[in-house]
């Protein structure tokens, strides 16, 4: 038997189910009333684990959600067809396969043996986590021109090995091993 989370104790990332699915808490407001008699509201900012949807809701206090049966495991990045993109499980050596809405546009940052982790729920795989930084090399990149930093400008575009375009700083030459942030998916530095 799961055990029963009260509304007033979730917390910021705490994951909880409401209505059979499972949610992440992004912000917990407390409001308790001035008036005698009066409920003590909690207004959750919550994310929809299977969709990504985000929104606000607004229980009683004393509301209780079960926990949900969500667990995280490491896996890397194999490969991806026209199918889904595939994932070799760290723990139990098994393939999984990821469908394109699910992986998204983190494609844009993985090369073969990158190791990520999977959101799973009563065992499917739902979701997934990039690692902070990746790294990743750059195939075309323009050389860098002397004089070309007075406009205040001091990167230029350059194509990685995924395919995705970023900015990088001058010094940077085609071939160069990079790594980037995976979360605003800018230059984080040299590998």
């Amino acid at each position: 038997m799961a055990a029963l989370i009260d509304a007033i104790d979730v917390k910021r990332k705490m994951f909880f189910e409401f209505e059979n699915v499972p949610f992440c808490c992004l912000e917990a407001e407390i409001s308790t009333p001035t008036a005698r008699g009066g409920q003590t509201l909690v207004r959750l900012r919550m994310r929809n684990m299977l969709t990504r949807a985000v929104f606000d809701k607004t229980f009683k206090a004393s509301d209780k959600f079960k926990e949900p049966d969500l667990q995280t495991v490491g896996a890397s990045y194999l490969y991806s067809d026209g199918d889904g993109s595939y994932f070799l499980d760290q723990e139990s050596f098994e393939t999984l396969s990821l469908s394109d809405e699910i992986v998204g546009d983190a494609l844009d940052l993985l090369v073969e043996g990158v190791l990520i982790q999977i959101d799973k729920y009563n065992g499917n795989p739902i979701g997934l986590q990039l690692p902070v930084q990746v790294e990743l090399s750059v195939a075309y990149t323009e050389p860098g021109v002397r004089g070309d930093t007075s406009s205040g400008s001091v990167t230029k575009p350059a194509k990685l090995e995924t395919g995705v375009e970023i900015r990088v700083p001058l010094f940077i030459k085609e071939g160069e091993k990079i790594k980037v942030n995976t979360e605003t998916r800018e230059f984080a530095g040299r590998a």
